[in-house]
């Protein structure tokens, strides 16, 4: 038997949001920062947090987003293939420093994966990570710079994030088992 506990509802949500894109720019005053979001939800939420960064920050940021679907270090062995997403960086990345958003960050294996798409494209000056929940449990080590909401959880509870443009809501829950 299941269970699900509310964490965040849709003002939840923007709040988070919120408070990511102020770290950002409170974090990197000078820097000439790129958006990535990780597809799916993550590309979702860096759209959101976007025009905020624009104007906290006062200029253009460029965004774009990575499916990291063939970056994964276990896509050889899935027994079914990738759903492969297309991924839009329209912009150089050699020299800025690119921020990757993602929905949740547990393992760290999506991230590292991000960061590999990130680099077929250029080098960047710096990567930093946002994320909206930070969950734990890490596999690697890899750390958020900018959380929304940081969900103690055990090993075998999901964090489900609904987002409307998906989902047709905004959520997130802690499913449990």
């Amino acid at each position: 038997m299941s269970s699900e506990t509310p964490v965040l509802d849709q003002d939840g949500m923007q709040r988070a949001l919120t408070r990511v894109a102020h770290e950002v720019v409170e974090q990197n005053p000078d820097a000439e920062i790129a958006l990535v979001g990780v597809q799916r939800r993550g590309a979702v939420l860096a759209r959101r947090i976007h025009p905020l960064l624009e104007e906290l920050h006062g200029r253009e940021i460029p965004i774009g987003d990575v499916d990291i679907s063939l970056y994964r270090d276990d896509v050889a062995s899935r027994p079914a293939a990738p759903v492969v997403h297309a991924t839009h960086l329209d912009f150089p990345v050699a020299g800025k420093t690119v921020v990757i958003v993602d929905d949740v960050l547990y393992t760290g294996r999506t991230v590292r994966a991000a960061i590999d798409a990130v680099f077929a494209f250029g080098r960047p000056a710096q990567i930093k990570l946002a994320v909206l929940c930070d969950r734990g449990h890490r596999e690697l080590p890899i750390r958020p710079d900018h959380v929304g909401k940081n969900i103690p959880t055990a090993h075998d509870d999901r964090v489900n994030v609904s987002v409307v443009e998906i989902d047709g809501n905004d959520s997130v829950v802690i499913a449990s088992r």
